[in-house]
């Protein structure tokens, strides 16, 4: 089944119950807004879907094209093109990837076969593994900057991951730990 998800600004909504479960049900994508009762998917898991085969997005004129789709999601967000080529290679290893906003990094990542939104005590529900960012190869940063993500990633007992991105969109990770004497 390919579900129909509706194009609002920097999010597709997938109204449709039934297709909604069923794309949030196997690996997690988007999530539930319980007041409106829809789910609501990123640029990226969207374009993910897409390519897919799993989703049709549409916006108040009609169907939208996957490479429209591309351009207009780069449009609204600078960073689109590594951050798509990040995710969607982690999607294909198996992991779930959700957003890493509120650790300043563009995507935190949970082991394969885990579920992220396990009820229960906090101890009992599944933790963030990775907290992933991704760059183009040519990307400069501080050490400072450098330093604040990885002990922010240790704080949440995560591991601090850089997803670099070359110009034929493949990518190569590299793990920052910090080391004291």
């Amino acid at each position: 089944m390919t579900a129909t998800g509706k194009l609002a600004d920097t999010r597709v909504k997938v109204w449709d119950q039934e297709e909604a479960e069923e794309v949030h049900h196997e690996l997690y994508y988007g999530k539930f807004i319980d007041e409106e009762d829809y789910l609501e998917l990123s640029l990226v898991e969207a374009l993910h879907l897409v390519d897919r085969e799993e989703l049709q997005i549409e916006d108040g004129e009609g169907d939208v094209s996957r490479d429209d789709f591309f351009q207009r999601c780069s449009q609204i967000d600078d960073d689109f093109d590594q951050k798509y080529a990040a995710y969607s290679d982690l999607r294909k290893r198996g992991y779930i990837v959700k957003t890493g906003f509120k650790f300043g990094a563009h995507f935190r990542v949970y082991p394969r076969g885990v579920n992220p939104y396990k009820e229960g005590p906090k101890e009992d529900r599944e933790h963030t593994k990775w907290i992933v960012h991704a760059v183009p190869e040519n990307y400069n940063q501080s050490y400072q900057e450098m330093s604040r993500a990885v002990r922010l990633a240790q704080n949440i007992r995560a591991k601090m991951v850089w997803a670099v991105v070359d110009s034929e969109r493949e990518v190569t990770y590299y793990r920052v730990d910090r080391v004291t004497p």
